[in-house]
């Protein structure tokens, strides 16, 4: 199902993320997700997620999908010019994947194959376009397809904890223009300024899914903090997270900050997008304490 559908309904589209192994075996990740991930909508899978080499997010979702789970293929840039995009593009409609969210990606220099050539024969931008051609019959070469078109949820992403506001809503605007029909941010964890970005943001039209990455220890936010382009967590949460190590140890704070952040943001979003990074046994907690469950 396309979530699109959802929001048009005004459904709080609930989604969560799953990172595919660097193997094979994915039985752990489907039980996983049968396990925790009953009460969400729609699950995200990562496309060599940090530009490590994993197995692919397009096999994983179709894993996902006869396992009765609605997919997000995850699509990014860096590692497939715009043949190999809209080819597997046409295999995830084939696959009855309907929903896609557009990435440019990491460069390969940051993940576990550093002399990898780079491809970005397109951007997110260039890939919502792209993915606009091929439901309008034809490739972005102009080339007519046979048979019915594909239909996609086409999603992007945006960061409205960067500093750089206006760049993130120009971005914005112009993913929107290219064929964006819903949004998932970046990891939030500073609900004033998410607020005031979406009372600027609410000018595009589009629904959009508040990005969550349960906070596990000091050290995974003061790197994140250094290290990931539009994460700002302020210095009164590593208090919090120092208070207790005990409770921060076993993902009580973790979840209790998620929580916090989700139940003041809701009323000024469409949905919630959590990325549990290997805390997927958390999100059932994380959506009965926010009371969207």
């Amino acid at each position: 199902m396309r979530i699109t559908e959802l929001f048009d309904k005004g459904e709080f589209v609930i989604s969560a993320e799953v990172g595919p192994p660097k193997g094979t075996n994915i039985d752990h990740l489907v039980e996983e997700a049968k396990t925790y991930l009953t009460d969400v909508t729609a699950v995200n899978v990562t496309d060599n997620q940090s530009s490590v080499m994993r197995l692919g997010s397009l096999a994983t979702c179709k894993v996902l999908k006869d396992n009765g789970m609605n997919p997000i293929f995850q699509m990014t840039c860096r590692d497939r010019n715009r043949m190999a995009l809209e080819s597997d593009l046409l295999s995830a409609a084939m696959f009855g994947i309907d929903n896609v969210l557009c990435l440019t990606g990491d460069h390969t220099k940051l993940g576990d194959h550093p002399g990898a050539k780079p491809v970005f024969d397109l951007d997110s931008v260039s890939l919502l376009h792209a993915i606009k051609c091929l439901e309008e019959g034809h490739d972005i070469a102009g080339n007519e397809l046979v048979g019915e078109p594909p239909k996609f949820a086409k999603g992007a992403v945006v960061s409205p904890c960067s500093d750089s506001v206006d760049v993130q809503l120009a971005k914005m605007e112009r993913k929107v223009a290219a064929g964006a029909e819903y949004f998932q941010t970046q990891a939030v964890y500073e609900p004033e300024k998410f607020i005031e970005f979406m009372e600027k943001a609410k000018q595009f039209g589009v629904p959009v899914q508040l990005g969550i990455v349960i906070p596990k220890s000091v050290g995974m936010c003061r790197y994140m903090n250094a290290n990931v382009a539009g994460i700002s967590i302020p210095e009164s949460m590593f208090d919090e997270l120092k208070a207790d190590k005990e409770k921060t140890k076993a993902g009580i704070t973790g979840v209790e900050i998620s929580a916090r952040i989700i139940r003041e943001c809701k009323p000024y979003c469409q949905g919630v997008h959590i990325m549990a990074m290997g805390w997927e046994s958390k999100v059932p907690d994380i959506l009965k304490l926010a009371g969207i469950v």
